[in-house]
């Protein structure tokens, strides 16, 4: 035991425990445990809240304050509230052998559940120090009144990607505080009248968004590191987008959870476990680096890092150190915010081994997949990292495991495009993928389906460019992909041209539609039911400005509301037909001979003939679907879909229904709004039973029924 006079009082100080890691609040006092494998020496630093200098730093003993390589001590004496506090290592600064220990730097615990020091966003609060970030520990309790995660069936859900900042940071949006967890609840009623019932949330995870380096060269501002991807502590949330700060901005964000769950909403966060914002060689030392470098980082022979992530460094996920702060991690957020799932940016990381090497059973995604804790928790992987290990499909899933599926992205965009040879792989995608997923997974809801995502171009700009416009970007256009299997429609850009602004809608709309008809789990993402763009740029990472928030104003312009609506009706028709949202997959359904028992029957544009021909751009399916109860009897409705992606118009001959069942038109996205589609129940009885007539490049649905449904 040892006591010091300090300026917040007399301090006792005892060897404490060696678990758990981080800092935790006791009766009297709090005790601190963090390990490092290779330091000569630690210390633990204090500072009271806001305080410029610490006014104690206390020595680990090497002798009793010591366990293995874990260092710990209980401090008797202290408030919790009233303290910040970070970590001193010394040791080796011998980068070539992986050790960059620097006695100077004070570092930001690994386990950090609260970060000060940049707590409101944009704005430095410590001039003078870039990297201004301090540990903290929350003590207040939460009220969650017996919230729980929901738990949805994973084949049910419909998922809306999104920034948490965007989403009503823009003046139109109309909240109190906007930006922030509490003008995202001030939304939610909008998320129910759309229909999602679960939004992933774009990195929340503490992150600093003065980390970028790059400048707009048009007009010479700074760009931030806006989208999230460089955690700097995965234990806290942004502060910084709290409308209250400090420790009230938990509480923000628990009430946002809280509010969420209340109406009928899951929450799934991006994490991101690949890499840390402390960067390259030439990074900064926040955390890890200075603590453990050899550990937390994947490094070559010369100690220089391996970057598998494109930003410099790449976590040491299947060290097991590293391996169970990621499994402590998602307990945690799931403990304490109440969380349902999680989304892993460049999950292939993940499968590296510690000399960068894919591992056929890698410990960290196993660990995840079976810990009893996280055990009704949905786990999704992106199953590729950036330098080009793709696991799509391989990605070892455990029988748990779901991916975002950028098959289905690329084949969906092609097909809609009206490239040759789509057809074939489109089965496969409206069926959940089975040729991926089927043997290693068994289930269609391992299919995360999506056209768009953050990363890329916005649904609009996808049939509004055929390249990507990133000057503003700073890095002279390299950035953001490529290959985005886009087409501008006739003209690259922004138009007034009325024939090309509604075949751009059209398109959309297309896609829209066959992703939430397919099977598998759909993904939406933020702003393209809004018809948003971002004028060409598919990488705008860096861009707090209106590239990346809503505009509100679309709601209520003539093909924002269009698409909202369209969007709407299509979601609003997922959820009333199960059939869609089966999770088994059928048999090879279109070799079947008797078409009664067939899951899904495949059409061309005559009846249970499908055109698999590589120049064929049609495609048509139908599928019983589950009995619905009418007074005291049961009525069973045909589905029926003709997907003509031609530039020519076709007719499509129809399968016969059963006696008193008439074809409705639900939906045809070659139609002018609002008759491109009806509300569930609606529909217009077709003036031929026997074939319906399909525009160039769109789409229709049928709905074989009586006159009761």
């Amino acid at each position: 035991m040892k006591t010091y006079h300090t300026s917040q009082g007399t301090l006792t100080v005892t060897p404490g425990a060696f678990a758990p890691y981080g800092a935790m609040a006791l009766h009297q006092g709090i005790n601190f445990a963090v390990s490092s494998s290779s330091a000569t020496g630690a210390w633990l630093v204090l500072f009271k809240r806001g305080d410029w200098d610490p006014f104690v730093e206390i020595p680990f003993s090497a002798e009793t304050m010591k366990t293995g390589d874990v260092y710990h001590m209980f401090v008797e004496g202290v408030a919790a509230e009233t303290i910040e506090y970070g970590f001193r290592f010394d040791g080796p600064n011998q980068p070539s052998k992986g050790h960059r220990f620097d006695r100077d730097k004070i570092l930001m615990d690994p386990y950090a559940r609260e970060v000060t020091g940049r707590t409101q966003w944009r704005q430095q609060q410590y001039e003078g120090n870039g990297y201004p970030l301090r540990s903290a520990i929350p003590t207040e309790t939460f009220d969650w009144e017996g919230d729980r995660p929901l738990n949805l069936p994973f084949k049910d859900l419909i998922i809306y990607e999104m920034h948490v900042r965007s989403f009503t940071a823009h003046p139109s949006a109309g909240v109190e505080h906007g930006g922030t967890y509490a003008g995202l609840i001030e939304k939610i009623p909008y998320l129910q009248t759309l229909g999602v019932n679960c939004v992933e949330l774009m990195p929340v995870q503490e992150f600093d968004e003065f980390e970028s380096t790059f400048s707009n060269p048009e007009t010479g501002e700074r760009l931030l590191q806006y989208w999230g991807y460089g955690t700097t502590a995965f234990f806290s949330p942004k502060i910084s987008f709290a409308a209250q700060q400090n420790t009230n901005a938990l509480h923000e964000f628990k009430q946002m959870v809280k509010s969420l769950h209340s109406a009928g909403i899951e929450v799934i966060l991006d994490v991101v476990f690949n890499h840390t914002a402390e960067g390259s060689e030439q990074g900064h030392t926040i955390s890890f680096r200075g603590i453990d470098n050899k550990t937390w980082y994947l490094l070559n022979e010369n100690g220089e890092y391996l970057n598998y992530s494109g930003t410099g460094n790449s976590l040491n996920c299947n060290h097991p150190v590293v391996a169970r702060m990621i499994v402590d991690c998602l307990r945690f957020w799931v403990t304490e915010y109440h969380i349902d799932g999680f989304r892993f940016d460049l999950a292939s990381i993940l499968t590296r081994g510690q000399d960068g090497a894919p591992l056929a059973s890698p410990p960290v995604v196993e660990a995840i997949a079976k810990d009893p804790v996280l055990a009704n928790t949905k786990l999704i992987a992106e199953a590729w990292d950036a330098a080009g290990l793709y696991q799509v499909g391989s990605f070892p899933n455990y029988k748990r495991w779901s991916e975002w599926n950028g098959r289905y992205r690329d084949n969906l965009r092609r097909f809609v495009r009206g490239d040759q040879g789509q057809t074939g792989g489109m089965v496969q995608q409206i069926l959940g993928s089975p040729d991926l997923y089927k043997k290693s997974h068994g289930s269609a809801v391992a299919s995360i389906n999506f056209i768009t995502s953050h990363d890329g171009f916005t649904l609009r700009d996808l049939y509004s460019y055929n390249g990507k416009h990133n000057l503003i970007n700073g890095e002279d256009n390299r950035d953001g992909a490529n290959d985005n299997n886009s087409w501008n429609s006739g003209t690259e850009g922004e138009t007034d041209d009325p024939d090309i602004r509604r075949l751009r809608l059209q398109l959309a709309k297309n896609g829209t539609a066959i992703l939430l008809l397919s099977r598998g789990v759909p993904m939406l993402q933020m702003g393209d039911e809004l018809w948003h763009t971002k004028y060409g740029n598919n990488n705008t990472w860096g861009q707090d400005n209106d590239l990346n928030w809503v505009n509100w104003e679309s709601l209520h312009e003539d093909e924002g509301a269009e698409m909202f609506r369209f969007t709407q009706l299509m979601i609003a028709f997922r959820k009333n037909y199960a059939a869609l949202r089966r999770e088994h997959y059928p048999g090879e359904a279109f070799q079947q001979q008797d078409r009664n028992e067939a899951d899904i029957v495949w059409h061309g544009v005559n009846p249970y003939h499908p055109d698999w021909a590589w120049h064929s751009h049609t495609l048509a399916f139908s599928f019983l679907c589950y009995p619905i109860r009418i007074g005291d009897s049961f009525v069973t409705p045909t589905i029926y879909v003709a997907m003509n992606m031609h530039w020519q118009d076709h007719n499509f001959n129809l399968p016969q229904l059963a006696e008193n069942y008439c074809w409705y038109e639900l939906a045809n996205t070659g139609r002018p709004s609002p008759h491109d589609i009806h509300e569930v129940g609606q529909g217009v009885l077709l003036e031929s039973q026997n074939k319906v007539l399909v525009a160039a490049r769109s789409l229709v649905i049928l709905v074989g029924r009586t006159d009761q449904i």
